[in-house]
């Protein structure tokens, strides 16, 4: 499906680079051949998926911030890219109350700062806007979001990723209307995988809880969510900047998201993570009468995507999971997570669970 031969050569700019999904990208086109540099703050502890994957050398990575755009100007224009993935951003729903200027700075102007350095460097011909399935206006409906609903996310984080969005479309109409560069958005459900240290992602917290001997604890067991595997959107992300480099017609807004059937709850997807880990692993619900607020319902309809590019997800949910336990239990045991992250890519390609 994947004709990753097409990124051999090709100077290619991601931001965000040293993040979860970033490093994965970044493992995939090394691996392929791609001329990466990468644009983002430095990892963080000894458990980072950046060092991890045994990146440092393979790309060109360039420690900053995506709000200091002269630097970023200055690593972009030192690149000269063709195709730039931009994935820098301020994840965390709850640290979006903690810190709402922050995540708005990080994630509207950071977009702006990296369109204007697409704006002002010619040799840019894809650029693709990572943002969230957070980006709609969500009134619980059990029928999964299209491309035209209305954006509006409710909370800090889902709101900024909704103004990156008008802000992409706003570039996209003033600067870019012959479509040259050709500019989409992915708007990406939850994604799981091996490597993920962040805080407060249900998964990471299920191996924290299990590593300290406690049971995982879970604030919003009915909640549902379109859970996938990381290589579900990354192959998508690839997927379009590859096609719409080749015909920049293509250029649009896509959801990218798992089929209606892996759209779990909360509490099952802990169940499934119990189930695979074994060894004692349980599950708590611990509700929080004072947590702000997070959506209960969230589903996407990816028909565009479909019907557009032929793509449809791989791993059904229970191998998602799978797969991200095999890799932790691989990393406890001192093994070799970057030959892991390898035979997973591979594993994803030939279509195989």
């Amino acid at each position: 499906m994947e004709d990753l031969f097409f990124f051999r050569g090709k100077r290619i700019f991601i931001t965000g680079h040293t993040g979860f999904k970033g490093s994965w990208l970044c493992r995939i086109l090394a691996n392929a051949g791609a001329d990466v540099t990468g644009y983002g703050l430095a990892p963080q502890g000894a458990d980072n998926l950046f060092s991890l994957a045994g990146l440092e050398g393979r790309i060109h990575s360039v420690i900053g911030d995506i709000r200091d755009f002269a630097f970023l100007k200055k690593a972009f224009d030192e690149c000269g890219p063709q195709i730039v993935f931009h994935l820098a951003a301020q994840p965390i729903v709850r640290d979006s109350y903690r810190d709402p200027a922050y995540t708005y700075e990080v994630n509207v102007m950071g977009t702006v700062n990296v369109l204007e350095c697409v704006r002002r460097n010619p040799c840019v011909r894809s650029f693709l806007n990572v943002t969230t399935d957070k980006v709609y206006q969500n009134d619980e409906r059990d029928s999964g979001y299209r491309e035209e609903d209305p954006l509006d996310g409710y909370d800090p984080y889902s709101n900024s990723k909704s103004c990156s969005e008008l802000v992409t479309h706003s570039y996209r109409k003033s600067f870019f209307p012959v479509g040259m560069p050709a500019v989409s958005t992915a708007r990406a459900g939850n994604v799981i995988g091996g490597g993920d240290f962040a805080h407060d992602r249900i998964l990471p917290d299920c191996i924290r809880a299990v590593k300290a001997g406690r049971p995982v604890e879970v604030r919003n067991p009915n909640s549902v969510r379109p859970y996938q595997h990381v290589l579900e959107p990354l192959f998508a992300y690839l997927l379009i900047a590859q096609r719409q480099y080749e015909t920049p017609s293509l250029a649009g807004w896509y959801n990218v998201g798992p089929d209606a059937c892996d759209c779990i709850t909360t509490g099952e997807l802990v169940d499934l993570f119990c189930r695979f880990w074994g060894e004692g692993a349980s599950r708590r619900d611990q509700a929080q009468a004072d947590a702000p607020h997070e959506a209960n319902f969230l589903k996407l309809d990816c028909s565009r995507l479909k019907s557009v590019f032929g793509w449809n997800p791989r791993w059904h949910i229970e191998e998602a999971v799978r797969k991200t336990v095999e890799w932790e239990k691989i990393k406890r045991a001192g093994g070799d997570v970057a030959a892991e992250m390898d035979r997973q890519i591979s594993v994803y390609r030939e279509g195989k669970g």
